[in-house]
């Protein structure tokens, strides 16, 4: 199940993750460039472009400002491609990427609210030694990274073993509603769109 390709999936889209909120905030996060980029990985542009395209109009409308932590693009696309790579179609990997996406915001606000003993322990340590602010910043990244790594990791080989298993016994209809589902998502994202655009013109 695992493989090269998959791991430096993996690495890649927790890398892209630390753009959301952590490092940088260039929008590498987003579906339409996260995508793209994990497609040249796996050597299907393609589909990483499709996947990329869905993702950014089914979260486009949400953003992280404030205390919002909406589902995750990266890990949309990379559950999905990473799916994708052992042979599971997009149409069934894209709904795993998007409960992933949705699972990783549970936890993030999980591991946000564990945090804050760490951020005391880290603002009085730089206090007394401004020095460390570097070592600090480092080690942040570093855990967010490992965090996101291991998040995305056991996520894709789990459903990826799951849908290995049970895609044999699935019948026909469940293929063709999810096709049906699937192609339904861009629809969907511009029907979100469109309100906003509307309020934004008066």
């Amino acid at each position: 199940m695992m493989t090269p390709e998959i791991f430096s999936l993996c690495v890649l889209a927790a890398l892209l993750e630390l753009d959301t909120t952590y490092a940088f905030q260039l929008t590498l996060s987003r579906g339409i460039i996260t995508g793209p980029l994990l497609g040249l990985i796996m050597g299907d542009l393609m589909a990483g472009v499709q996947i990329g395209v869905f993702t950014e109009l089914i979260f486009a409308d949400v953003n992280p400002l404030g205390g919002i932590i909406p589902p995750s693009a990266a890990v949309c696309c990379v559950v999905t491609l990473a799916l994708y790579t052992v042979g599971i179609d997009l149409y069934f990997g894209f709904f795993f990427g998007l409960t992933g996406a949705a699972l990783f915001s549970v936890l993030e606000k999980f591991m946000r609210k564990n945090r804050f003993k760490w951020l005391v322990f880290w603002e009085q340590k730089i206090t007394q030694k401004p020095s460390a602010v570097n070592r600090t910043v480092g080690f942040a990244l570093a855990s967010s990274f490992l965090m996101n790594f291991i998040y995305i990791f056991i996520f894709v080989c789990v459903f990826g073993w799951l849908m290995s298993v049970l895609l044999p016994y699935l019948p026909a209809k469940a293929h063709l509603a999810c096709k049906f589902a699937y192609m339904a998502v861009p629809w969907i994202g511009l029907a979100t769109l469109l309100p906003s655009f509307r309020l934004k013109t008066r």
